[in-house]
C-alpha cells in the first residue's frame, strides 16, 4: 500500500486568526501521524520563521519560500536562488524608486533599508523587521524577495523582469521568485527523491500561491478563507482557518 502524503500552508491554513495552531490542527496532525501518513509544510515563508511550528508540530519536511527550498527529514534535496545579475538590477530599480525588499535566504531575511511598510507587511504574519544589509543580495544566496509597494507600483518590475513572477498577499508587498518556480515544482522534486505518489499526495492552502500546488496535488483543498479565485482550482473546499478547517477537510477526504 502507497504511503499517503500531507503538504499543509502556514499563513491562513495551519495558524489561526491570532497566528496560533488551534487544538483541532494539532490533533490532527498528530492522528495523521499515528496512522503512518507522512506530514510536511509548504510555505511561501523562509524557514527560519517557522522552525517552532515544525517543532510544535513534530514535522521534519519542508518545501519553503514557495517551493524554492525543499527539506526532506532535516537534509536539503533541492534549492533554487535567484540568478545574482538579474536579482542586482532588480535592487538598483526599486533603491531608485524607494521601494524596500526584503531577501529571503535559507538561514534567515534581510531587509534593503529600515522602512515602515515592511514592519507594516511582516506584522500581518506576527515577523519582526529584519536586519538591514542593503547589499543582502550579495551576501547569501537569495530564493525569494518581497517588494514592498502597491499593485500599480509593481506593474514596471513585472515588465522589466520577465523572468521573475509575482505573487501579491498583503495590499503593499508581493513575493518575487524565479518564472518557473512555485510549491508544485518544490512539491515535485520531494515527491521524486522520496519516492511518493502524486496521487497519494493532498495538500491543504488558501493563497494565490497555493493555487499550483492545489492542482498538483491529488487531492487539492482549499480552505474556507480562501479567496473564490483558489477554491475554483481545488478538489475540495473546508472550513475556513478558525473553523477547524484542517480538521475537517481531513475528515472529509477520510485520512481521519
Amino acid at each position: 500500500m502507497e504511503r499517503n502524503i500531507v503538504f499543509f500552508d502556514i499563513d491562513g491554513t495551519i495558524l489561526n486568526e491570532n497566528h496560533e495552531i488551534a487544538l483541532s490542527t494539532k490533533r490532527a496532525i498528530q492522528e495523521l501521524q499515528d496512522a503512518g501518513v507522512y506530514t510536511a509544510i509548504a510555505t511561501g515563508r523562509a524557514p527560519s520563521t517557522f522552525t517552532w511550528i515544525r517543532e510544535e508540530l513534530g514535522i521534519h519536511s519542508y518545501v519553503s519560500i514557495n517551493g524554492q527550498y525543499v527539506v526532506f527529514e532535516d537534509e536539503v534535496i533541492y534549492d533554487q536562488p535567484l540568478d545574482t545579475v538579474e536579482l542586482e538590477a532588480f535592487a538598483s530599480m526599486a533603491a531608485s524608486l524607494h521601494h524596500p525588499i526584503v531577501y529571503m535566504h535559507s538561514h534567515g531575511m534581510s531587509a534593503s533599508m529600515e522602512h515602515q511598510l515592511i514592519h507594516d507587511g511582516l506584522r500581518t504574519c506576527n515577523l519582526e523587521h529584519p536586519p538591514v544589509c542593503a547589499t543582502g543580495y550579495r551576501e547569501a544566496a537569495v530564493y525569494q524577495g518581497v517588494l514592498f509597494c502597491n499593485d500599480e507600483a509593481t506593474i514596471p518590475f513585472a515588465e522589466r523582469f520577465q523572468n521573475m513572477q509575482f505573487y501579491r498577499w498583503h495590499s503593499l508587498a508581493t513575493d518575487f521568485l524565479q518564472k518557473d518556480g512555485s510549491k508544485a515544482v518544490g512539491i515535485r522534486k520531494f515527491l521524486e527523491r522520496t519516492g511518493m505518489s502524486q496521487e497519494h499526495c493532498y495538500a491543504f492552502g488558501d493563497g494565490v500561491n497555493d493555487i499550483e500546488m492545489l492542482q498538483f496535488a491529488g487531492t487539492g483543498v482549499a480552505m474556507g478563507n480562501a479567496s473564490q479565485e483558489v477554491k475554483r482550482h481545488a478538489d475540495l473546499v473546508t472550513a475556513s482557518h478558525t473553523e477547524d478547517g484542517i480538521w475537517k477537510g481531513l475528515r472529509t477526504v477520510g485520512l481521519l
